[in-house]
C-alpha cells in the first residue's frame, strides 16, 4: 500500500510539474505552416499578437517567400505596414524550418512564394 501511495504522490508531482511548464507543448508549435509541393497546406493562420509563425517545407522543392500575393495569376509583392519584412526566403530541402516574425501588429498580412503561382499565405494576427 505504501509503495502505492508513492506512486500516486510522484505521479501527481511530476504533473503538477508538467502544467507548471506549461504542459510540454509549446503554442508556437501550432503556429507551424507547411509548404508542400506548390501551395501551402493552409491558406491563412490566425495567430496572437507577439507570435511568431513557422514554415516548414514538406518537400524537396523549392520555394521563395517574400510579403505579397499572387493575384489573377500575377506576382503581387507589397510590404505591408506592421508585417515582418520578408525577402527571399529560400527553402529547398525537406524539413528545413524558417521563422517569420514576431507579429506586433494586429492585422492582416500576406506573403507567398515567388516560383509558385497562387502559393498564397495569408497571416491573421489578433
Amino acid at each position: 500500500m505504501k509503495k502505492l501511495i508513492a506512486a500516486f504522490v510522484l505521479l501527481f508531482t511530476i504533473t503538477i510539474l508538467v502544467v507548471a511548464c506549461g504542459g510540454g507543448t509549446s503554442s508556437e508549435a501550432s503556429n507551424q505552416v507547411h509548404l508542400g509541393s506548390t501551395n501551402f497546406t493552409q491558406s491563412s493562420i490566425t495567430i496572437s499578437k507577439g507570435s511568431t509563425i513557422t514554415l516548414v517545407d514538406d518537400m524537396t522543392v523549392t520555394h521563395i517567400i517574400s510579403n505579397g500575393m499572387w493575384e489573377n495569376n500575377t506576382p503581387k509583392p507589397q510590404q505591408e505596414a506592421g508585417a515582418p519584412v520578408v525577402n527571399n526566403m529560400t527553402f529547398n530541402s525537406s524539413g528545413q524550418t524558417q521563422t517569420i516574425g514576431p507579429f506586433n501588429t494586429a492585422g492582416t498580412f500576406h506573403y507567398y512564394c515567388s516560383i509558385h503561382v497562387g502559393m498564397n499565405l495569408t497571416v491573421i494576427v489578433q
